[in-house]
């Protein structure tokens, strides 16, 4: 191997590394004017994103632009003697980076790395009767806090340090560091530079559909630079492209353009696993990425933190550990864990995890969701879903209290019926399809509970056929809502049609047969006819005797019926004057 030895220092102004040239869709930001706030004056600014562990939000983008625009600044503050850019994705290209400035700005030895990374540190360090250094050190895409051991460069009145980063990890942000959170585009950033980058190539597409596809796309910048180069390259239209994205057999590696956009290095598609990857080494290991999968099935905007700790969660943590282990039964993942798992995804930015607000602890961006159900399996999507719905039901509380909590529940069980396809009824329909009406009724919200069977009815027997039980508890549940939003007549109507067909399926004795029975006397009643409703109760709780045994709690309520009705018919003749008793 040719040694060399020590070169003659470079001329100020003077730049190592290269700075990525700007992106088509750059925009400048508010970010930018928080940025320049931050280190004008010297200092270190930590810039990290807001959620889509993915990246693409524009970090590096932003960074470039303060490198650019610093060095060409030639006034006696704003300019620059030297700027370092640093690709720092992991511990040896940093000292590769500084061990390069150290070799061309203070005669490092090039045959040492470590050592000529040290020289350049100590070179930074301002001294006393030198001529004052202004330098910019820009790291970018630190992954891991660890690798900047001892290799933060010095504070300095006339130094700047810039980190991009997806972590937010204490570790990057103490010691006075500023931070600087950059976001995702608002919809007409999205808008303008959607539009733009169209019009480029003679495009003239629906605003409406543009501002559809915003939302669809959440408005990540790197989705909006990949979306643009697969319309302009394959000729789609916007419909078309966002009908691709809402079809659950297409992928988003299939939707990725031919050549990426803007020199990036990986289609959206594979833009996450990185941080998955990273985040499921953090401890508790390999709880990160089963605890993802189950995010994403539910409702990317708040998850409650019950939900993700209930015990179906628990045993699917503990089931799909991913980190390799010993041979022997893994120990059950606690609440605490999976807490930690949370955290773990939050340092990687691949969830927004807020503790304080428990109903809503936990949000995801809708294209990590993609990514993530994407990855999976048809049987490992359907097992999900199952663990998802069973998670939903035991952080469901009997009596619901909390309206914040009941309503995400509802939310999120929506989410969950959307993505899950056909996995919530087989073999039968899960419960938490009939627990949400049973929390719109009980939020006073009768109307919506009645939609919400009707609409549940239909595809129950689509799934099932008409003849199922679970077909038949969706239509007992259905006019039993009618008769709650006011339509006595139409609930009594309904339950003697379920009643026939309740005895034709099931035969007189089954359960779901004397469930109708009681419920169509009841309406019975509230529609006027009290005498009607307690010989009707009167027969129940003869077979409810025979069936269930007197002391059965469904027979207890076939008695206290029976007295009810047998009150209101006493009053009623008391009423009109035919007091026989």
């Amino acid at each position: 191997m040719q040694q060399h030895g020590p070169q003659e220092p470079a001329d100020w102004p003077h730049q190592v590394g290269v700075i990525p040239p700007a992106a088509r869709s750059f925009l400048h930001r508010a970010e930018a004017v928080r940025l320049r706030a931050k280190v004008d004056g010297g200092g270190t600014a930590v810039l990290t994103q807001l959620l889509t562990g993915m990246g693409g939000v524009g970090k590096t983008q932003l960074a470039a632009d303060y490198a650019r625009t610093a060095w060409d600044d030639a006034g006696e503050t704003g300019g620059l003697d030297i700027l370092v850019w640093v690709t720092a994705s992991a511990r040896s290209p940093i000292v590769t980076g500084y061990a390069q400035a150290g070799v061309e700005l203070c005669r490092a030895d090039p045959n040492d790395p470590e050592q000529a990374a040290r020289t350049f540190l100590a070179w930074l360090t301002p001294k006393a009767g030198t001529k004052p250094c202004r330098w910019l050190i820009v790291l970018d895409d630190v992954t891991d806090a660890a690798d900047l051991r001892g290799l933060w460069p010095p504070d300095s009145s006339h130094g700047r340090t810039l980190v991009t980063t997806r972590r937010r990890d204490a570790a990057l942000t103490g010691h006075g560091r500023h931070t600087v959170e950059v976001g995702l585009f608002t919809t007409d950033e999205y808008l303008t530079h959607l539009t733009a980058s169209l019009a480029a190539h003679g495009r003239d597409e629906s605003a409406d559909e543009l501002a559809a596809l915003a939302g669809d796309l959440g408005c990540l910048p790197l989705a909006l630079a990949q979306a643009a180069a697969h319309l302009i390259d394959s000729g789609d239209e916007v419909a078309t492209y966002r009908n691709l994205l809402a079809d659950r057999a297409t992928t988003l590696a299939v939707i990725a353009p031919d050549v990426l956009p803007d020199d990036q290095a990986l289609p959206l598609a594979a833009a996450w696993s990185l941080s998955i990857d990273r985040a499921d080494t953090l401890r508790p290991a390999g709880l990160a990425r089963p605890m993802l999968r189950l995010t994403a099935l539910l409702d990317a905007n708040g998850i409650p933190d019950s939900v993700l700790t209930s015990q179906p969660a628990l045993a699917h943590l503990t089931a799909h550990r991913t980190s390799p282990g010993p041979a022997e039964e893994p120990a059950p993942v606690t609440s605490r864990e999976a807490v930690h798992a949370l955290r773990a995804l939050h340092r990687l930015s691949l969830i927004d995890h807020i503790p304080t607000t428990p109903s809503q602890a936990v949000r995801v961006h809708q294209l990590i969701q993609r990514a993530t159900r994407d990855a999976l399996t048809p049987h490992q999507h359907d097992q999900t879903a199952l663990v998802a719905a069973d998670a939903l039901v035991a952080a469901w509380p009997e009596v619901e209290r909390d309206t914040a909590l009941a309503q995400a529940l509802r939310v999120n069980t929506t989410a969950l019926v959307k993505r899950a396809g056909d996995a919530l009824y087989r073999p039968g329909a899960h419960a938490v399809l009939y627990r949400t009406g049973t929390s719109l009724g009980e939020a006073g919200q009768v109307t919506a509970a009645r939609d919400h069977y009707e609409h549940l009815t239909q595809t129950v027997r689509h799934h099932l056929g008409p003849d199922h039980p679970d077909t038949l508890k969706a239509r007992d549940k259905l006019a039993q809502s009618r008769g709650q939003a006011g339509d006595a007549a139409g609930a009594a109507a309904a339950f003697t049609e379920l009643l026939d067909d309740c005895q034709q399926a099931l035969g007189p004795d089954h359960l779901y047969t004397l469930d109708a029975r009681h419920e169509l006397a009841r309406s019975r009643g509230r529609a006027g006819d009290a005498a009607g409703a307690a010989a009707a109760f009167a027969e129940l709780l003869d077979d409810r005797v025979r069936v269930l045994g007197p002391d059965h709690p469904d027979t207890l309520k076939a008695w206290d019926a029976l007295a009810y009705w047998r009150e209101r018919t006493a009053e009623d003749r008391r009423a009109s004057g035919d007091d026989r008793s």
